[in-house]
């Protein structure tokens, strides 16, 4: 199956970003496919390891650390909601089987930004 790789992980199952990589370079071939090689130290286990890449599969933003889902005024929004309980995970529950289709649901409105007064006295 040819396609792209999404990642380097090490054994342990931790994901190699740029900063675990000590050494990259190619191994080309005159048959067969060529490979990037990667040479990089663990950030979990501490240990060294190398992988060989296929070039077609190679991906210079498999490296990259992935980007967060979530924009920073929506993480301090979601900060101040706190976790969520047992009783609205059940009321959802109960609101999920009582809902016939998806034109039922109102769209969460986001709460009103306070916005800072500044008094006579800050000018």
């Amino acid at each position: 199956m040819s396609g792209i790789r999404n990642s380097l992980q090490c054994h342990c199952g931790q994901r190699i970003i740029a900063r675990d990589v000590m050494q990259t370079g190619f191994y080309l071939r005159l048959f067969g496919p060529s490979y990037v090689y990667v040479k990089y130290r663990c950030s979990r286990c501490k240990k060294l390891g190398e992988q060989f890449v296929k070039q077609e599969e190679w991906d210079g933003g498999i490296l990259r650390n992935a980007a967060e889902e979530v924009a920073a005024d929506d993480k301090e929004r979601f900060d101040t909601l706190g976790p969520i309980d047992i009783n609205e995970v059940i009321d959802f529950h109960f609101q999920l089987e009582n809902l016939g289709d998806l034109k039922g649901i109102e769209p969460p409105h986001p709460p009103a930004k306070k916005v800072k007064q500044r008094s006579s006295t800050e000018r």
